[in-house]
C-alpha cells in the first residue's frame, strides 16, 4: 500500500511505513539475550550445536549469520518481498542468479546496462555455454521478438546505466511470462527500494548493487537479491551457500545501518538531482540532459507512473569534444572524479573512459556513450553549492574568449 500524500512532481506516493520498516524490520531486540537495540556484529564463523546436526538456526557463517539475517529481513520488508539474500557484491549476486541456468540457455539483457554486467555476460557467462542477446527492452516489441524457446532469463535495469532509459516493468513481465518459464530480473540499483518496487510490478527477482544507494555511504561493497517465490528463494539460497559469495558480518552491519536513513537520503537526492538537472537543461553550454524527473525525458510519464520519485543520477552531453568533457571534470571542486554512485558525496565520471570502457566501442557508439557524455551522482550537499560548482566547471571548459 501507499500513502495518500502526493509525491513531488506528480510521481507515485511513497510506500506506506517505509521509514518505520527500515528502522524496525528484522531488528527486534528480543532476538538477542542481551536485548541489544542496535544489531550486534556476529563475527563468529561457527556456532555451538546442542547435539550432532541439531543447531539453533546457525551452524557456519557462510551458510547463515545472525547479522546478515537481520539485514536480509529488513531489505525484504522494504522491497515488499518474502525473502532477501545478501551477497559479497552486486556482481556476486549476478553470478549467483546466472547459475540458475544451464549451458545452452539464452539470456536476454538490456543493451544499455552497467559495464560490469555487460562484461560478465559477454566475456564470462558466454564462455560457459550461455547464449547472450543484448536487446533494447525499453521497446517491448523488440523484447518479444528476441524471445526463443531457449530463453530462460531476461535482465533489465531501469533506469539504465548510463543513458537512464526507463523500462516498463509491468509490460516486460507480461511479455516474458506469457512466453513460458522465464525469469525476469530487474536491477533496481539506481532507484533503490524507496523509489521503485519491481516485484510488485511483476518481476521475479529484484537485485541491487547495495554498494550504491541502499548502503549510501561509499564504504561497503555488497549485492542484494529479493524474491517472492519460495522455490526461487530455495534455489538461490542453495547457490548462495554453494558458491560462497557472501558478505562479511561487518559489511552487513554497515549496510543495515545505512538503510535506517534511506528514506531521508533519497528524498534529498531527489531534491538535489532535480535542481541540478533543471540547471543543466537551461545552460547553453550543455547539449542535452537525461533525467527521468524532467518532462523532456522520453519516458517521463512512465517514470511518474512506475516510481515514487527519482534518484540523483543525471547524464548529460556537454557541448564540444572530449577535451571539453575532460576540462569540465578536472575543474570540478565539490564533485569528485570517481566511479560508483549513490553515496552522500557527489561524484562525476566519464562513462566511455571509466565505467563503460569494457563495453566494445562499436556497442558504445550505438548506445550514444560518446566522448561528451558525462554521468553525475548528485549527493547530499547544499544544492546551491553544487550548482555553483557545476557552473564554474562549465565555464572553465568553455571560457568566454573561446566561445
Amino acid at each position: 500500500m501507499q500513502q495518500k500524500d502526493v509525491s513531488p512532481h506528480g510521481f507515485l506516493p511513497s510506500f506506506q511505513h517505509f521509514a518505520t520498516q527500515a528502522i524496525h524490520a528484522g531488528q527486534e531486540p528480543e532476538q538477542w539475550n542481551c536485548r541489544a537495540v542496535v544489531t550486534p556484529i556476529s563475527l563468529s564463523t561457527t556456532f555451538k550445536q546442542e547435539a550432532p546436526g541439531k543447531h539453533s538456526g546457525f551452524e557456519y557463517s557462510r551458510s547463515g549469520n545472525p547479522t546478515r539475517n537481520c539485514l536480509e529481513k529488513a531489505v525484504a520488508a522494504l522491497d515488499g518481498a518474502k525473502y532477501c539474500l545478501a551477497f559479497a557484491s552486486g556482481l556476486a549476486a549476478t553470478v549467483t542468479i546466472t547459475h540458475l541456468l544451464k549451458a545452452g540457455d539464452q539470456i536476454i539483457c538490456m543493451d544499455d546496462v552497467y559495464g560490469g554486467t555487460n562484461r560478465y555476460f559477454n566475456k564470462v557467462a558466454s564462455e560457459f555455454g550461455l547464449k547472450i542477446s543484448f536487446v533494447d527492452c525499453s521497446k517491448t516489441k523488440l523484447l518479444e521478438e528476441a524471445i526463443t524457446p531457449k530463453t530462460k532469463l531476461v535482465w533489465v535495469e531501469t533506469p539504465t546505466n548510463p543513458n537512464l532509459k526507463m523500462i516498463d516493468i509491468e509490460a516486460c513481465a507480461h511479455t516474458v511470462h506469457k512466453r513460458g518459464d522465464i525469469i525476469l530480473v530487474v536491477d533496481n540499483t539506481f532507484m533503490s527500494a524507496y523509489f521503485q518496487r519491481p516485484l510488485a510490478l511483476g518481476a521475479d527477482i529484484c537485485m541491487y548493487s547495495a554498494t550504491k544507494y541502499m548502503n549510501g555511504h561509499s564504504d561497503v561493497v555488497m549485492g542484494l537479491v529479493s524474491v517472492n517465490s519460495e522455490s526461487l528463494h530455495d534455489r538461490l539460497r542453495f547457490l548462495q551457500n554453494s558458491l560462497g559469495g557472501v558478505p562479511s558480518p561487518f559489511d552487513c552491519y554497515l549496510c543495515n545501518r545505512g538503510l535506517k536513513t534511506l528514506q531521508v537520503r533519497m528524498q534529498k537526492h531527489f531534491e538535489n538531482g532535480m535542481a541540478v538537472a533543471q540547471f543543466l537543461e537551461s545552460n547553453p553550454l550543455v547539449e542535452k540532459v537525461i533525467y527521468p524527473g524532467l518532462p523532456s525525458h522520453p519516458q517521463y510519464e512512465l517514470a511518474r507512473r512506475q516510481c515514487t520519485g527519482c534518484p540523483g543520477m543525471i547524464t548529460f552531453y556537454i557541448k564540444g569534444t572530449l577535451q571539453h568533457a575532460e576540462t569540465f571534470l578536472k575543474n570540478l571542486k565539490l564533485f569528485t572524479l570517481a566511479e560508483s554512485l549513490g553515496g552522500y558525496e557527489s561524484l562525476a565520471e566519464h562513462p566511455a573512459i571509466m565505467t563503460h570502457a569494457s563495453v566494445p566501442k562499436s556497442h558504445r557508439e550505438i548506445l550514444g556513450i560518446s566522448d561528451t557524455l558525462i554521468r553525475l551522482s548528485v549527493g547530499l550537499e547544499d544544492k546551491e553549492d553544487l550548482l555553483e560548482d557545476i557552473d564554474q566547471a562549465l565555464k572553465a571548459a568553455h571560457p568566454p574568449n573561446a566561445r
